[in-house]
Formats: structure tokens, sequence, C-alpha cells
């Protein structure tokens, strides 16, 4: 084959106890206790972690009450962070808070009312992505550096692998000839782990019980493996790195592949389209490649904060596409609705369903909450594009 047709791909995903990850737990931890009691709420709630704290900031108009000092520290003990040795745990965390309302004047422009739909919460462009390569229609690089990360988790939570710390990254690069995932070439796993662990037997029991399991059938003789790549970590998690909600966008989304709008989504009710509309971007372009339409696409969408139709919907299909770009173009004009109100609505977003988004990606979930992952539109834009 064309060695001119070989590509390398390289995406990373990072564990539940990754402290930027902590924060966009605990974000949209408060997001869902507000969802629970008032459906309407505002919600634009930051939070950033260290070494024995977590403070919390933000906007919130809601008639619902959120204790967010039990909040930060159920998600911690969930999470794992029990030990005073990983720097930071439930019990002892310090937790600072700073919430107060929204600004008036973006509401206003936000808020429905006679003769005037729900606009826009913000300004901004996103993207949504879906190829053929997978089952998920997922990009495959994001796809097994997710599944690695679970199974991190997945293993520590069960004391399959022992003295295992909450925090943890994974990467992986796939091979690509003439455009198809054919091989994994290299994977790297960044495991915490108590001081009294050996990094051998860490190693073998991480190649045994995770990476082999999850990428076993894609790996070769050829294919590098990295594991603590700098002989020892320790001190992670708080401790080894400060954390702030919205710095894993490129996890959250498609791994690097297609492009992304720079709108983080933990925190944000659904009224931000950062959120919703990077979520009905997915949507549309998962069943355009679902109906067979296209074999890849990504969706841009743009908005005008207080305007409720969006700005611009923009359709790319990198040349995979079965009919013209155009008349796909009018087949999503025709068949989704992607004014606020619109999204909110389809995807039935006014639930608090935001927490478990929060950690192993935002997308190619098989999980019926996630309504953005749903192909119900396939089959009608296959039959309006007058494909068998």
């Amino acid at each position: 084959m064309n060695e001119k047709a070989k590509r390398f791909i390289t995406s990373e995903s990072v564990t539940e106890g990754h402290p930027d990850k902590i924060c966009d737990q605990v974000s949209d931890a408060i997001l869902d206790a507000l969802y629970a009691q008032d459906p309407y709420s505002r919600v634009a709630v930051e939070t950033m972690t260290t070494t024995g704290l977590v403070v919390v900031a933000g906007e919130v108009t809601t008639h619902g009450y959120a204790d967010v000092q039990s909040i930060v520290r159920s998600v911690l003990k969930d999470i794992g962070y029990t030990d005073p040795q990983f720097g930071i745990d439930c019990e002892d965390a310090g937790v600072l808070v700073s919430i107060h309302g929204q600004s008036a004047d973006i509401a206003q422009g936000v808020n429905e009312s006679t003769g005037k739909e729900q606009g826009a919460g913000d300004q901004g462009m996103m993207y949504g992505f879906a190829t053929n390569e997978t089952a998920e229609l997922m990009p495959m690089p994001i796809v097994m550096a997710h599944r690695l990360t679970q199974r991190l988790a997945e293993v520590r939570k069960n004391n399959l692998v022992q003295d295992l710390g909450p925090d943890g990254k994974s990467q992986v690069t796939i091979e690509y000839l003439d455009g198809k995932p054919v091989r994994i070439d290299a994977i790297v796993i960044a495991q915490q782990h108590k001081e009294n662990t050996t990094e051998e037997e860490l190693k073998k029991e991480i190649l045994e019980k995770v990476i082999k399991p999850v990428c076993g059938k894609m790996m070769d003789e050829n294919t590098k493996v990295h594991i603590n790549a700098t002989g020892k970590f320790v001190i992670g998690g708080p401790e080894g790195d400060t954390g702030v909600t919205g710095r894993k966008i490129i996890v959250d989304t498609y791994g690097g592949v297609g492009r992304h709008g720079g709108g983080a989504f933990s925190g944000k009710d659904p009224s931000k389209v950062d959120r919703s509309g990077a979520y009905m971007g997915r949507y549309v372009a998962k069943n355009i490649v679902a109906a067979g339409l296209a074999d890849k696409c990504e969706v841009q969408l743009s908005y005008a904060i207080g305007v409720a139709k969006p700005t611009s919907v923009n359709v790319d299909c990198s040349g995979t596409n079965k009919i013209p770009e155009e008349r796909i173009s009018e087949l999503v004009q025709k068949h989704f609705n992607m004014t606020p109100k619109g999204i909110i609505q389809t995807l039935n977003l006014r639930r608090p369903i935001y927490r478990k988004t929060a950690a192993y990606g935002h997308f190619g979930r098989n999980d019926p909450d996630f309504t953005w992952e749903r192909i119900d539109k396939a089959e009608a834009l296959r039959k309006d594009a007058g494909l068998k």
C-alpha cells in the first residue's frame, strides 16, 4: 500500500481522579442538584482545586438550593479521594464558595417572553463530529483512550490492581492506512500509585489487566508501550497539579480530530450554547453518518447572544459525502431545530444528567440519557436523500 496513505493520529484521556476532571464533576454535580429542584435554573459554575482545597465560584439564578460543601465532599468520595496521602480527601478538604446571581443584562436577552423566543446565552461557534470508523461513530484514538482510563478506574476501585491512586492518564496513537484505522502504534499510561508500590510490578499489572484486555486485538509486536515513563507517579491529583473546570475540552469531545469552538461544557446549563450547541452538532453529524449520507461529517453552528436562530450552519463531509453537501445542508435545516429552545426540547436537556458526562467524554457513550447520541433521524434523512 502506498506509504503516502499512512497517517498516525493520537488522542488522550484522563481518569475521573485527574484534578481538572474533579473540577468538571463538581461543577456538573452542582448543576444536577439545582436542576433536580428547578429545571429552569441558570447555572454557570467554575471549580478550582489544589492541595487540600476546593474553590467553587460562579453565577446562578434558581429557585433551588445546592449544599455545595456536601456536593464537593460527595464527589471526592465517589472518585476515591478518601486517603490524605493523595493530597486531598473528602472529609478534611477545605471548601470555599463564592456564588452570586447571574447578570440581568444577559437574562433579558436569553429569557423567553411574549413575542420573543429564547435567545442564545452567549455568542460563539460549536462543532459536532461523527465518523463511521467505529461502532460509536467516533474517532478510534479517543475511543481507545477513554476505554483505557475507564479500565484504570475499574481495576483501582475493584482492587484488581493494588495501591493505585485516583489520578491517571492515557494516550493512544492509531495508524491509519487509506483513512482506515489498522493498528495501535503507541500506548502511553500514567497511573498514580502509593509509595510502597514497585514500578516493575505496577507496569506488569497494568499491561496485563488494563492494556491487553482493552487494546490487545489492535496491538502487534511493533506497538510501543510506555507506562509511568518518568519512573514514579506518587504525587498526583490536586497535590501534583492544580485543577480547573473546562481545561480538558479536547478529551471531552473528539480527541483533537475535527475542530473545536473553544467553549467548555461542565457547570453550564443548556441555555448556554457552548454546551447545548455542541450536543446538537454531534446529534446532527451522527445522524448524517448513520444515514449513510457521508462517511465523516463535521457540523459547525454559530450563535449571537440573545438571538434564537443560529447565525450560521455549516456541514463539511471532507469529500466523503454520497450526495451534494448543499443537499445535506438543506436536509439538516428541514429535520433539525437548532434554536436554543429547539435544542433543549429535542434533546430533553432540562434534566439532572450532567455529572456523568463530566468524565470519559461527552460523546460516543451508550447511555439513554445521552440523547444527542440517538440516530432517530437517520431513516428520515436517508429517505429524503433518496438513498436505499
